[in-house]
């Protein structure tokens, strides 16, 4: 019996770590003031899902200095921004490189929940997702709801 508590107990934990169920809005009080488009909860567990396959067939940057050199190297795909990433300094020029170059972008509540869907076990502030023909819809779904997203005046 304590061995399918176990189970259960691990299925639920990779469910909170995709999505954050249980504190969705206790991550949100923690965002930085610029974390703006902020990305539903939907939306997010779809983000993170589409890390998650992305990072299977090694198609995605991750790290600022990472993401950052192949953004300026003309690379194509979707910009996920952890929220609770503090100091802003860090990151805080990105989102204007994306808008430059007309690239998706949003942010997600937990830069732990980030980099642990990218397969990682540290925290990771900024992922640029490729697109691949492997994970090609869930990829298409991201790209048309990060895009109709409201940008930041």
């Amino acid at each position: 019996m304590t061995k399918v508590k176990k189970e259960k107990a691990a299925a639920d934990g990779e469910e909170a770590a995709g999505g954050t169920e249980k504190s969705y809005q206790e991550l949100i009080a923690h965002l930085n003031p610029i974390s703006q488009p902020l990305a539903s909860r939907k939306l997010s567990k779809k983000l993170y899902k589409c890390v998650k396959k992305a990072a299977k067939v090694k198609n995605i940057r991750r790290g600022v200095k990472e993401v950052q050199k192949f953004i300026n190297k003309g690379e194509k795909g979707i910009v996920v921004l952890a929220g609770d990433t503090l100091p802003i300094d860090v990151y805080c020029h990105l989102p204007i490189m994306c808008e430059d170059r007309n690239l998706p972008y949003a942010y997600v509540p937990s830069k732990v929940d980030l980099g642990s869907s990218a397969g990682s076990k540290r925290p990771t502030c900024v992922i640029l997702i490729k697109p691949h023909e492997d994970y090609q819809d869930a990829y298409q779904e991201c790209v048309d709801e990060v895009s109709s997203l409201p940008k930041p005046l």
